[in-house]
């Protein structure tokens, strides 16, 4: 019997609706920025980052957590001996910068959010200090300072043997230009899909209970020898640098996705009117490919849930499209011209898979 991500980690059809009910809310508290000389874009509301104009630039600001990706650290230490937190501090920064920066902004500041059960979690050092490196690295990676935190210690809340990791990221966006909504984006505008290094942050409860179906669980060894485990621990890229480097290329960016919560359905995250259409996409790397088997799973299912290989959408005139492509590969990341949106009902269409995802699927704005 299939195994589904809503059946082990996130319900959309049941959170989605909340989310979209706290956004109606929290429109009604933009106007508060008048009395400080300020404005919200509220083309941002519903975004993965919210952006407000101050004076001659606008600021952004988001925040976002890891899910459950460090309990798979956890497990894979007790194979290998190696606590995997470098690459979960670095992974915490990637799914917030990579969020920040989609609506064209320069990561700032970040602030860390470590929530633990007990006091015990931060006695072991090597762990710890594995984190606070990771989590600074990935700053380095981003251009961001860190600018500090909370650790809140949160008894009968978080598991004793566990952390809750998150944070928030404020950027800024200096030209008006560089501001990227779904209000730039025409019909005609390429798809520009950014290769992943794997599974990243979104679908780990899935991957976990995946584990438990294995034969030696997160030791089990994919094709290429590397453990299951490991391949789901990959780091994520951070794209923040690289976005600034296409800006300064001279592209216009007129949308960003980027692709975690809902997999390939993100692609159509924009406004509606429009047709996405996917004419080529990426092999999946080979712990997409164990998932799907292990929890019996349909195209659709892990299209429509994952990454699968792609994991940051770029939406462009065409124009740009070859300028985009050799600055991408300048700065040592890897993409394809993947398709093109046209005026339309609002879906998606991978023609490789012969998937399409229909605009009831994403019901997040």
């Amino acid at each position: 019997m299939p195994l589904t991500y809503s059946q082990v980690g996130d319900d959309y059809d049941r959170k989605d609706p909340v989310k979209k009910y706290a956004q109606t809310a929290a429109a009604q508290t933009g106007a508060n920025l008048l009395q400080h000389n300020m404005r919200e874009v509220s083309a941002s509301r519903g975004e993965s980052a919210y952006v407000w104009k101050q004076g001659n630039i606008y600021m952004a600001s988001v925040v976002e957590g890891l899910g459950t990706k460090n309990i798979v650290a956890d497990e894979m230490r007790k194979i290998t001996g190696k606590t995997y937190y470098n690459i979960i501090g670095y992974e915490t920064v990637a799914t917030i910068i990579n969020d920040l920066i989609t609506v064209g902004a320069k990561p700032l500041v970040t602030h860390a959010y470590w929530a633990v059960g007990s006091n015990d979690w931060l006695q072991d050092g090597e762990r710890l200090k594995d984190l606070i490196n990771g989590w600074k690295e990935g700053c380095m990676a981003a251009g961001t300072s860190w600018g500090g935190g909370e650790t809140p210690t949160l008894q009968n809340i978080v598991s004793p043997d566990h952390i809750d990791l998150g944070g928030s990221s404020i950027g800024i966006i200096t030209h008006e230009k560089r501001l990227i909504t779904d209000e730039k984006l025409c019909a005609g505008d390429k798809i520009i899909l950014l290769k992943s290094t794997g599974i990243n942050a979104n679908g780990i409860s899935l991957a976990r209970a995946v584990a438990n179906k294995m034969p030696e669980g997160y030791a089990t060894r994919l094709p290429s020898g590397v453990y299951y485990g490991e391949a789901v621990l990959n780091k994520t890229n951070i794209y923040a640098k690289l976005l600034q480097s296409i800006f300064d290329a001279g592209v216009d960016i007129h949308y960003i996705s980027n692709i975690t919560g809902h997999g390939l359905r993100k692609i159509m995250r924009a406004k509606g009117g429009f047709t996405y259409i996917i004419e080529k996409i990426y092999e999946p790397p080979e712990v997409f490919d164990t998932i799907q088997k292990y929890a019996e799973l349909s195209d659709e299912e892990m299209y429509g849930t994952y990454n699968m290989g792609m994991d940051f959408a770029l939406f462009i005139s065409p124009k740009d499209a070859e300028r985009t492509l050799e600055t991408i590969k300048k700065t040592g990341f890897e993409a394809k011209d993947a398709g093109y949106i046209k005026e339309g009902e609002r879906k998606v269409i991978l023609q490789p898979k012969n998937i399409i995802f229909n605009a009831e699927t994403l019901n997040l704005r």
